[in-house]
């Protein structure tokens, strides 16, 4: 099971003097490791985990040492998560990659959900209860599968969470795309190019029972400290 997680911003927002996946919750756990306890308890021995690092990378190499696999963002500084990605879709071993931004916070049930479809499609987790305007927001086509996926989506419906999936018979093209997208890209620029230019299709998974918070404000932190993970 190939598990990215991109930890390689400087986390500006949050204006924490460390990498925001150190920040400390509630339960004692920073936000990386509690990830990372999820993960090995869904996947255990079949997790292949790599982290993306970059800004006070030896700040996370000394947090998890040997528990991942680590890809360098070198320049972390002039680039986006569509770079940091490109990355690790480029060295992590063959197959299907469930990615996450290093700042999301979940409750352990939802990876059984994620796990429970059987990771045969491409799929971007959503929440369809809040759409907050500075958030990464969707539509859909059709046949139901995403169509937009950006901040500037106007009628979005619903938000999403950081949490994705791409096949392995849709990575390569979705490395290609993310090749193409300009250094300050999000990574949701070449998914949603490689729907409309080269007809991959992601599904909008709707984990809005589980709770599921993105940390990128003081308000976002105080609402993952409610999560009891």
């Amino acid at each position: 099971m190939n598990v990215v997680i991109l930890a390689a911003g400087l986390g500006t927002r949050l204006g924490r003097p460390h990498p925001k996946p150190l920040t400390l919750l509630a339960d004692g756990r920073t936000i990386l490791r509690q990830q990372i306890d999820h993960l090995r308890q869904e996947f255990g021995e079949e997790l292949h985990l790599t982290v993306v690092v970059g800004f006070k990378l030896h700040m996370i190499l000394e947090a998890i040492g040997a528990e991942a696999s680590f890809v360098y963002n070198e320049i972390f500084d002039q680039t986006n998560t569509a770079k940091s990605l490109l990355r690790a879709l480029r060295l992590v071993p063959p197959g299907g990659v469930l990615w996450l931004n290093g700042d999301v916070v979940f409750v352990p049930g939802l990876l059984g959900a994620l796990t429970a479809l059987g990771f045969e499609q491409s799929f971007v987790a959503v929440n369809t209860d809040r759409v907050a305007d500075e958030e990464i927001k969707y539509t859909l086509d059709g046949d139901g599968y995403i169509k937009e996926l950006s901040k500037q989506v106007t009628d979005g419906l619903g938000e999403a969470v950081g949490i994705n999936y791409v096949s392995a018979k849709d990575r390569a093209v979705l490395v290609e795309h993310l090749d193409r997208c300009a250094d300050d890209d999000y990574f949701e620029r070449g998914i949603e190019t490689a729907i409309a230019e080269s007809d991959l299709r992601f599904s909008a998974v709707d984990i809005s029972p589980f709770g599921c918070v993105e940390v990128d404000f003081l308000p976002d932190l105080e609402r993952a400290n409610l999560l009891g993970t």
